[in-house]
């Protein structure tokens, strides 16, 4: 785990909107985009379209809609998290 996975995971604990997590993180959009798509591939982190609509986007969807998205970490992310 990557020191900018682990301090996206910290701000992961509850759902949080792109732009709040790159406010939060001090990553660019850019390289924050591509850091959470490779954390939604190794099942790290949930995607979310609104509040309680949890979805799987596919690469193209991601894309485009990253940054309308809410993010929350999965349980196998907390527990990579803590076990760091």
């Amino acid at each position: 785990m990557t020191d900018e996975e682990f301090d996206i995971l910290n701000e992961l604990y509850f759902l949080i909107s792109f732009k709040e997590l790159g406010d939060s993180c001090s990553l660019n959009s850019e390289k924050l985009k591509i850091i959470l798509w490779n954390m939604i591939i190794k099942g790290w982190v949930n995607c979310f379209k609104n509040y309680d609509q949890e979805i799987v986007p596919t690469k193209e969807e991601f894309e485009y809609q990253f940054i309308n998205y809410h993010y929350l970490a999965s349980k196998k992310g907390l527990l990579a998290h803590n076990a760091r």
